[in-house]
């Protein structure tokens, strides 16, 4: 799927070209994440797994401190600080010049991972769990990934029903870019939030029509698929045996046009993406 749009995305005083697709990698440092709860709780690990996802390719770093599977309960904001701002810290003392998002939806908590070099905010709930977020968002001048999500993570798995998914989605989107765009808000990336309310069927009509939204906005897409229901329960496997179709499904992104996956597996996605880069080189090429 050729996309005519050139992305960039200013993150603080870096400029993030994404002419070629890059790789976010997943780091949650909680205990009930659906995949790697529980495997990243000390610092040391923490820094550990960045740096091994870094070696592997990764662009980004998601750095998470609150659970948003189905059904999750609420962390204290307290506590989702305490994970969050001290890792994004020793990461960067590590690591200067990683580029590390904050996946969160409150604005104290973005606010404060920015101010200790976050470089990205990704909200799951695009502003409206913190009527904040976005007058935040714009104060701190970093890019924003605006998510869209039906309900809310207790609720949003409870018969998500649409009478056009791929319409719904996008009439969302042109909406709250449009309120981003009026608070000052440049450099969106869309994420049609797979799994967040959507059926099996809903997640597999908007892989299939993920190059609307970038067509229709301008804007690049993100596609966070790895490791979740839409791959488990087709295949009928555990997220712990959900690589293989992770793969599959992140080919069929960047076919469409997706510029960031959002993955638990670096190398596996980087890989992925050099493959497809050599399709589209032979493609111009015939």
């Amino acid at each position: 799927m050729n996309n005519t749009h050139r992305h960039t995305l200013r993150c603080h005083d870096r400029l993030l070209e994404l002419d070629t697709p890059v790789v976010m990698g997943i780091l949650n440092a909680t205990p009930d994440s659906f995949y790697d709860g529980g495997l990243y709780q000390s610092e040391e690990a923490v820094v550990q797994r960045a740096g091994e996802m870094l070696r592997q390719g990764a662009t980004i770093l998601d750095i998470g401190g609150a659970s948003t599977r189905p059904g999750a309960k609420e962390v204290p904001e307290q506590e989702e600080m305490k994970r969050v701002v001290p890792l994004i810290t020793a990461i960067l003392k590590q690591y200067p010049q990683a580029l590390l998002s904050v996946d969160t939806w409150r604005t104290r908590v973005a606010k404060a991972a920015v101010d200790a070099g976050a470089s990205l905010v990704n909200d799951i709930s695009a502003g409206r769990l913190d009527s904040d977020m976005y007058k935040t968002v714009a104060g701190l001048d970093v890019p924003y990934v605006l998510m869209h999500m039906q309900g809310t993570p207790g609720t949003m798995q409870k018969h998500p029903e649409y009478d056009d998914v791929v319409t719904e989605v996008l009439d969302f989107f042109i909406q709250e870019t449009t309120k981003l765009h009026a608070l000052g808000i440049k450099d969106i990336v869309l994420d049609p939030g797979f799994g967040f309310g959507k059926t099996v069927a809903h997640n597999y009509l908007l892989l299939n029509n993920m190059h609307v939204f970038s067509q229709v906005l301008g804007m690049p897409v993100l596609a966070g698929i790895s490791r979740k229901s839409m791959i488990c329960r087709v295949l009928n496997v555990a997220p712990s045996d959900a690589l293989n179709g992770t793969t599959a499904l992140n080919m069929l992104a960047l076919q469409q046009g997706a510029k960031i996956l959002r993955v638990h597996d670096v190398r596996e996605a980087i890989e992925t993406i050099r493959l497809w880069q050599m399709s589209e080189k032979v493609k111009r090429r015939s």
